[in-house]
């Protein structure tokens, strides 16, 4: 199934366009069969015809004037002989015998009547004058006997083109050429209207995981493709009610949680052991951090930031040199200055993230590079650390992932980082990937569209 096409599309018109080739095929072969069918029937009857007229006037002239007859009536294609002997006939064959019938019904008396032969050969090109409208044919050749009223015997030699011309045939064929090339360009036309509204759903379906708010799909067109589309759009809704009121119930729990923590702060200054506030305080900054982690991640991808036209060297070189005053030494590189569409705080936190885990993980030395490729801001964030294992550099995108073995935020952190930055990142409808370093280190590597 080599050149089976891959798309619905293809699969449909390469059904419909070979059947309809068959089909004319057949037709084509079925009407030049009965053309010439019908051209050898009308032929064989013209010649019986003209060979029983000829009887007949023969009988009834006189022999004075049967040569000047036979003049007339002989030609390059028909000739006729009076006198001679009756001739041995060849082998009988249904098409003698259906001749000699056809003869016998046109006479007007009844004489002996006998078919020699009937022959067929084949013609390529002009043989005479007389043949020189034909170009390619059979030729059928019959010779004839009868015994004319007086006993004498008339034998005819005719030689008729038994099929159709060569010429005509192509008439036939150039229409039902153009019918076939008028219902192809139909069924083009009608299969890509039946497949476009897959093409946008899928696109649709593939803009959803991107932009919940995206516009609604029409619904136009056909019933099943109304009834798919007014579906679709209530999946939209009901996505968009529910992330609404996973939101508003985050919220609630976020104020909920704060209350207590804060009545907690209150009451631990009226204790009197000041190592025990420090650690329960370490504990409580500890949760609202966690709690505002598990927050940013929910609501990833959702958030209520305008997106905006943004100079991503810019925003790139801001988060940079939040992180140089951090201690970090940051080398970029890459000379355009690509424009993006995107939320600003979003992508800095994002960032963010990932110049924090290589100055955590991999020591001060960051190198930053930006380039742009078929469309895309492609950053490559890349440190001097050991790397992680092949196994776990798709696992550490997993909420609440640790792969460092202590359960300390300030070593290990909440688990949520990288969920987030790619969260962010898929949300612009790009990706985020990392790969261990030839050299040593972990190499993080963004794409963005344009």
């Amino acid at each position: 199934m080599r050149f089976w096409p891959k798309t619905l599309f293809g699969q449909m018109l390469l059904v419909m366009l070979t059947g309809l080739f068959i089909a004319n095929a057949a037709g084509i072969w079925l009407v030049l069969n009965d053309r010439a069918r019908l051209a050898y029937a009308l032929r064989t009857e013209y010649v019986a015809q003209h060979m029983a007229s000829a009887l007949n006037v023969l009988s009834e002239t006189p022999d004075a004037f049967r040569p000047r007859l036979l003049t007339a009536l002989s030609n390059p294609i028909n000739k006729v002989e009076l006198g001679g002997d009756w001739l041995t006939p060849e082998v009988e064959t249904p098409d003698t015998r259906h001749f000699e019938s056809l003869v016998r019904a046109q006479l007007r008396k009844p004489e002996r009547v006998q078919v020699v032969s009937i022959k067929y050969e084949a013609l390529h090109g002009p043989k005479d004058a007389a043949w020189s409208e034909l170009t390619e044919g059979a030729l059928m050749m019959v010779t004839l006997q009868g015994q004319l009223a007086d006993g004498t015997v008339a034998t005819f030699h005719s030689s008729k083109l038994g099929n159709v011309l060569i010429r005509e045939p192509w008439r036939i064929v150039g229409w039902l050429a153009l019918v076939a090339l008028a219902a192809a360009l139909l069924s083009i036309w009608a299969v890509r209207r039946l497949t476009k509204p897959l093409s946008v759903f899928a696109a649709a379906s593939e803009g959803l995981a991107k932009n919940l708010h995206q516009p609604a799909l029409p619904e136009t067109g056909p019933t099943e493709v109304v009834h798919l589309a007014r579906a679709f759009n209530s999946m939209q809704c009901a996505l968009k009610h529910y992330l609404g009121s996973r939101s508003q119930m985050l919220a609630g729990i976020s104020h909920d949680l704060r209350l207590p923590i804060t009545r907690v702060r209150l009451r631990l200054e009226k204790l009197q052991d000041p190592s025990q506030n420090i650690a329960i305080e370490r504990d409580l900054e500890e949760m609202e951090d966690l709690i505002a982690d598990t927050l940013a991640f929910l609501r990833a991808g959702s958030s209520a930031e305008a997106g905006v036209k943004l100079h991503f060297m810019d925003l790139l070189e801001g988060v940079i040199d939040d992180m140089e005053a951090l201690g970090a030494q940051i080398s970029l590189s890459g000379h355009s200055r690509p424009v993006i569409m995107g939320c600003p705080q979003a992508l800095r936190r994002c960032l963010g993230n990932l110049l924090n885990n290589a100055l955590r993980y991999g020591g001060a030395e960051i190198d930053v590079s930006v380039q742009v490729q078929a469309g895309m801001v492609i950053v490559s964030i890349a440190d001097q650390g050991e790397g992680i294992a092949e196994a776990d550099l798709e696992r550490v995108f997993e909420p609440y992932v640790r792969l460092e073995t202590s359960r300390s935020r300030h070593t290990g952190g909440s688990g949520l980082g990288l969920a987030i930055s790619r969260a962010i990142i898929r949300a612009h409808g790009g990706e985020i990937s990392l790969s261990n370093r030839l050299g040593g280190g972990l190499n993080a590597v963004i794409r963005l569209p344009l």
